[in-house]
């Protein structure tokens, strides 16, 4: 099962539509994760109706409407994998110690927010996967998402994709 991760499309403040190499990826993908900050239902209502399965979760940037929308955390087994998304996990500093804490029942925990990359593995196996934002890269070098393989039980072939910089 191939995966897209995403976040903080901040749509239509960031950019004004989401990068065609992420639209190709939608297309291609099983299941498409996205871990908050739409800010326009807009962009829900695209990858609902693009995507084979959506899994969200709103953002602090989103409003009442996605709010009614859309849960705070996200949960879903996914060939025997347990994923949980959720957009705010608090500061770098002790990340993996809190989110292992909170979210005992998890495998991988696809978060947002930062928009930074994130890939660590917490004390006890919960995998932790910021994929950044394929619209507003702030002191990155690159806008950027993720897909990943899951299969039998298992993680794999998690990727990070840069983005060309708009012109």
């Amino acid at each position: 099962m191939r995966l897209l991760l995403t976040s903080d499309t901040h749509l239509p403040k960031r950019a004004k539509e989401l990068p065609d190499a992420l639209l190709d990826e939608v297309d291609a993908a099983d299941v498409v994760i996205h871990a908050g900050d739409w800010t326009d239902e807009a962009t829900l209502d695209l990858l609902e109706g693009r995507a084979r399965r959506l899994i969200g979760v709103y953002g602090n940037n989103d409003g009442p409407a996605l709010r009614r929308r859309l849960p705070e955390v996200a949960r879903a087994s996914l060939e025997g994998v347990r994923f949980g998304v959720v957009h705010e996990t608090g500061g770098a500093a002790g990340r993996e110690r809190r989110c292992a804490e909170r979210f005992t029942d998890l495998d991988v925990l696809v978060f947002g927010h930062s928009h930074i990359p994130w890939d660590t593995t917490a004390p006890g196996g919960l995998r932790l996967l910021n994929p950044g934002s394929p619209t507003d890269r702030r002191r990155q070098p690159f806008c950027t998402f993720m897909t990943a393989v899951v299969a039998d039980g298992a993680l794999s072939d998690v990727m990070l994709h840069r983005l060309p910089r708009r012109g």
